[in-house]
């Protein structure tokens, strides 16, 4: 083990090698627009990254669950978000940067811990978008809106629009995507009105038991059913967690992020449990299982065919996928530029435009994501998506349970209800979840954790030598690391 002078001169050789290449104008070029959301904003933001899962994708989970497998898996995933929003309010409130996950695993478990959350993130972000710009096209499809039958052109303008607003500025970014959030909302309740109407309790077991163990009605598939579906019971939900990510942008930070992502998560809980009970109660579980566009095929079934309220229902819930869309790219963005300006990822990322906007950050993960997109595999890219979530949320959580042991000086504004407690739930149904997208597709859940091990080995041969030390994210490790020697 090396003694306090080894490791003393060896984090100052560390310090000499990162700031290699990181002048006085490094910060200058890389700088977001302070003081632009308000807790209000936030919220909104929260919502429109997981909207999009309210109107389509959490169905698939009825093929391996059957509605009560997809119904306990829906609770277990929203005892676990909760828990780990908690968790998020108080890293949030005490580590307030553009990282959010990355930056609490950073000061908990180093450079080592903190790129593999961040990485973990990247895979989330980078893929979530591509899988909502599948159901996107499908919706254009359905609608039969310019003529367009063939999904990879709804795709590229959804990446070429979004990301162009996105260049203009992250305050006009974050008001149209709450604006669109809001009306996606008004769907939700248009839905609910037309599903109350329509719905029929027998239509949520209309799935015939199969021979696996524990298998009944309201578990056709079984206990292992409940399992299957996680990663579908988690698309209710993915992405909240992204909130942290304003911290910079935020106006008085330390408040509005810990407000905003409590209650996104408040509102997110309610429109599940709707969606939930009423789509699969209006059309029965079988067929909604295999509908492209499933709350509309609820009202057309459950209300006798095609009525206003299925068309209007259609037409908003395209708004709600594009405000997903729209806030997931924000997110990628703002967590490529944390990465890219502490060294981990190439440099050029970080850079900002006039706007305060990082333009590379924004266009090259929107390339890959248009790749992906172009397979058309949604549910797939899907469980992609969830796999890089659920590894990000283990470490995450980890990270609270580190920063409580290690770091209790470190001032919380805000305290996890439980502590960590309440953060050892969550870090156990994040490990459940995380098997889970192997029992429902273990070759796209091996392609994640290849895309994950590449990441990891830039990091390993590269970019770990190459840090800069006078990032918001390193600086705030120094620091705790300091106080932490001082003890």
């Amino acid at each position: 083990m090396a003694s306090g002078g080894e490791r003393k001169g060896t984090r100052m050789a560390d310090q000499v090698d990162s700031t290699r290449g990181a002048g006085s104008d490094y910060l200058a070029a890389r700088q977001l627009k302070a003081g632009s959301a308000s807790w209000v904003l936030l919220a909104g933001l929260g919502v429109a990254y997981v909207v999009s899962g309210d109107y389509a994708g959490w169905h698939f989970g009825l093929a391996q669950g059957g509605w009560g497998g997809l119904a306990v898996a829906a609770v277990l995933m929203a005892v676990m978000y909760t828990c780990m929003v908690l968790g998020l309010a108080e890293m949030s409130s005490a580590l307030p940067a553009a990282g959010g996950g990355y930056t609490f695993a950073r000061v908990a478990m180093g450079p080592w811990g903190g790129f593999a959350t961040g990485a973990a993130i990247l895979l989330e972000y980078a893929v979530a978008p591509a899988a909502i710009a599948t159901f996107i096209g499908g919706y254009v499809e359905s609608l039969g809106l310019f003529g367009i039958t063939d999904g990879w052109w709804v795709y590229l303008a959804c990446y070429v629009i979004f990301v162009g607003i996105h260049l203009l500025g992250v305050g006009e970014a974050l008001k149209a995507c709450f604006v669109i959030a809001a009306i996606a909302m008004v769907g939700l309740v248009l839905f609910a009105i037309g599903g109350i109407a329509a719905f029929d309790a027998a239509n949520l077991f209309d799935i015939a038991p199969t021979d696996a163990a524990g298998a009944s009605p309201f578990l056709p598939f079984g206990i292992v059913g409940v399992w299957a579906s996680f990663p579908f019971a988690i698309w209710f939900f993915l992405a909240v967690e992204g909130v942290p990510l304003a911290a910079e942008e935020a106006r008085d930070p330390v408040r509005a992020v810990p407000r905003g992502i409590i209650v996104a998560m408040a509102v997110l809980v309610v429109s599940a449990t709707a969606v939930l009970l009423l789509a699969p109660g209006a059309q029965g579980a079988q067929a909604l299982s295999e509908s492209e566009n499933p709350l509309v095929s609820a009202l057309e079934v459950g209300l006798g065919g095609p009525s206003w309220l299925s068309t209007t229902v259609n037409y908003i819930g395209l708004l709600g996928l594009v405000a997903s869309f729209f806030s997931i790219i924000y997110a990628y963005s703002r967590q490529t530029f944390a990465l890219s300006r502490a060294g981990y990822l190439p440099r050029a990322l970080s850079k900002t435009n006039r706007r305060k906007a990082p333009t590379l950050a924004l266009v090259v993960p929107a390339i890959i994501g248009f790749v992906l997109a172009a397979t058309g595999n949604g549910d797939i890219l899907i469980n992609l998506a969830v796999f890089g979530a659920t590894l990000s949320y283990v470490l995450m959580m980890v990270a609270h349970q580190v920063l409580r042991a290690r770091h209790p000086e470190l001032e919380r504004p805000y305290r996890t209800p439980g502590g960590r407690i309440t953060t050892g739930v969550a870090l156990v149904l994040a490990l459940a979840a995380v098997v889970a997208t192997f029992l429902v597709d273990v070759v796209a859940a091996l392609c994640a954790l290849g895309a994950f091990a590449v990441l990891m080995a830039w990091f390993g041969f590269y970019s770990r030598h190459h840090l800069v030390a006078a990032a918001p994210d390193e600086e705030f490790a120094a620091l705790a690391k300091a106080e932490e020697e001082l003890e």
